[in-house]
């Protein structure tokens, strides 16, 4: 099973359709069975979408407009026979003039929460932080999975109050975990953000560490947002998974080598197997009797 992580920029790069058809066709390539996305943007001013096929609502869902990037992807691949599930959480504003959000997308359907995590609570705010946690399957297995997008160690009330936020939400949590997104923090000795993660009470292991074959390693190699005057290779973009995988392969893409660049941050893939299965198999179409979910607004 192949599992995938992006922190896709959306609407803030060049050529940004171009961009969004580069992932709907990698999509397609490699089957994801599981899929987070962050920075997930839509025009505050454009319109709402009525309603959509495989679209699951979190509690008090802000409405889904035309132009939402997760949405529009979802539209391709279902265009193209690729039918995903999907869920899409607001954060904040962003850019001044975009709502700003999570989506994980997934083969089978999705019990979403959007669970705030930050100490700051008014989304005009940039610091507001929420996760999008949904429970979904990977082959016949129930699985807890999370798209986060935190923020910087430096943040007062930043990271670490956020990630003690997520650790007290999940720690009753009996499913497997699979938490994934952007972290904004590094593996290096001045950021200690990772090590609480994988020091957790979660005993949660890192996709990176775990496989048996690596290819690639860093997700950002210059100055981008947030990091203004980074000049390094860092990793900052993980997926985290409870000891219940096995993890085979870790793979950077959308690095311009075998995939474009498509945005500021490169992607994660993770091909992984549940340890006590190993005849798993993803169903690749939407079972045809699910119901259409209508959004909701705030």
């Amino acid at each position: 099973m192949k599992i995938l992580t992006l922190n896709t920029h959306s609407w803030l790069e060049d050529q940004p359709l171009e961009k969004l058809n580069q992932l709907t066709e990698q999509i397609i390539k490699e089957e994801y069975a599981l899929i987070a996305l962050q920075e997930v943007n839509q025009r505050m001013d454009s319109l709402p979408v009525i309603s959509n096929h495989g679209f699951h609502p979190t509690e008090n869902q802000l409405s889904i407009h035309e132009d939402n990037f997760a949405y529009l992807l979802v539209q391709q691949l279902k265009k193209r026979g690729h039918h995903y599930h999907w869920s899409w959480a607001y954060n904040h504003i962003g850019y001044s003039i975009y709502h700003e959000g999570v989506a994980l997308l997934s083969k089978y359907p999705i019990t979403p929460r959007a669970i705030t995590v930050s100490e700051e609570q008014d989304p005009a705010d940039y610091r507001r932080r929420v996760m999008l946690i949904g429970q979904t399957q990977l082959g016949d297995k129930t699985i807890t999975a999370l798209s986060c997008h935190y923020s910087w160690w430096t943040e007062a009330g930043g990271f670490a109050h956020e990630w003690q936020q997520t650790e007290q939400f999940l720690q009753k949590s009996t499913e497997p975990l699979l938490i994934m997104g952007d972290f904004n923090n590094a593996v290096t000795a001045k950021h200690t953000g990772y090590e609480l993660v994988t020091n957790s009470p979660l005993k949660l292991q890192d996709s990176f560490i775990a496989a048996d074959t690596n290819i690639g390693e860093h997700t950002i190699e210059k100055a981008i947002d947030g990091w203004g005057e980074n000049q390094e290779k860092l990793r900052i973009d993980y997926i985290f998974t409870s000891d219940d995988f096995n993890i085979s392969t870790y793979e950077i893409v959308f690095d311009g080598k075998k995939t474009p660049i498509i945005s500021d941050h490169l992607g994660v893939s993770a091909t992984i197997q549940y340890k006590y299965d190993s005849n798993i198999s993803v169903t690749t179409k939407e079972n045809p009797n699910s119901e259409l979910l209508s959004t909701q607004t705030d």
